[in-house]
């Protein structure tokens, strides 16, 4: 049950044999085996009390396992020392079902954190901070709390933490559960362009719509007993490393609203006489995304998106 690649490449997550309990009850995954190569793009698929969640706690090391071997970026989790972990759960980015944002700080707090905690310079915390969150329709917003957030923008947030600091693998629970088809497919098309740079991505979804459509592998969870399909897909050509940079990700929410016919929100310098120049000193074209935008657009028209 392992999708097999063209190239000799260790895989980001490996499970051999995997079992999990809660206590004294019954197992919740039983004998779960399969690996997921970089660059790939699965869904995660099962009925309620699956066990979709337990599995990608596993995965992001918030939970150990009853039984079996976890690898994770090629390192055996159970031989791996306490005090390497925390560099490892820092190469994932983790899209929580509840948003999980810490109410007493700021949106841009909030997404500055792991790079914070990474021990970045603040120079490059407030510029990477900025411009993604401008980025997904949050540049008036940067200084709000979660509380005083809509659900769209709280997910926005969320999203914008899992990738910040670059993760080389994200993993999504529910991020469609709370909106409609037209938002859930911009949605999933925004992780499917940060696959394209090179994040290997697992999303957990109750929407089999969209999994019948997008044709991306497929972990399913039955019973405790896990089943994996391949991709329909050739995997993307990774650009610029392991997941790009703020440019690249800023470039694929501009690609984004250009295949969507969406806007893409104002930046400081994107209007007037502050548009970038070539180096011959005359202006760069605007991308496809901002020559379609509409009169009344603001920073908020990513809400279409998220």
């Amino acid at each position: 049950m392992q999708e097999h690649s063209s190239q000799a490449e260790d895989p980001i997550v490996r499970f051999e044999n995997v079992g999990l309990r809660y206590g004294l009850g019954p197992e919740v995954l039983q004998d779960v085996t399969f690996q997921l190569q970089p660059g790939s793009c699965h869904f995660l698929v099962g009925e309620s009390g699956a066990g979709k969640s337990s599995l990608l706690k596993l995965t992001y090391l918030a939970l150990r396992p009853t039984r079996g071997l976890i690898s994770l970026f090629g390192n055996d989790i159970a031989t791996t020392a306490r005090d390497k972990l925390p560099a490892l759960r820092r190469r994932v980015g983790v899209v929580f079902q509840e948003y999980r944002l810490l109410n007493h700080l700021s949106a841009f707090d909030n997404v500055a954190l792991p790079l914070r905690v990474a021990g970045a310079r603040r120079s490059e915390v407030d510029t990477h901070v900025k411009e993604l969150l401008a980025w997904v329709g949050l540049k008036d917003h940067m200084r709000a709390r979660p509380p005083t957030l809509s659900g769209g923008q709280q997910q926005r947030v969320a999203i914008a933490r899992a990738v910040i600091a670059r993760p080389r693998l994200l993993l999504a629970d529910e991020p469609t559960g709370n909106v409609d088809d037209a938002m859930a497919y911009r949605l999933i098309h925004l992780f499917e362009e940060l696959n394209r740079l090179g994040t290997t991505v697992v999303i957990a979804t109750h929407n089999q719509q969209l999994v019948d459509r997008l044709g991306h592998g497929l972990l399913k969870l039955v019973d405790g007993h896990l089943t994996l399909t391949p991709s329909r897909h050739a995997r993307p050509e990774v650009a610029g490393g392991e997941a790009g940079d703020i440019a690249a990700l800023a470039a694929a929410f501009d690609e984004l609203t250009a295949e969507t016919g969406e806007s893409a929100p104002e930046t400081a310098g994107d209007s007037g006489n502050d548009s970038p120049k070539d180096s011959s000193g005359e202006p760069k074209p605007r991308a496809a995304g901002r020559r379609k935008r509409a009169a009344d657009d603001d920073a908020d028209n990513l809400e279409n998106y998220l």
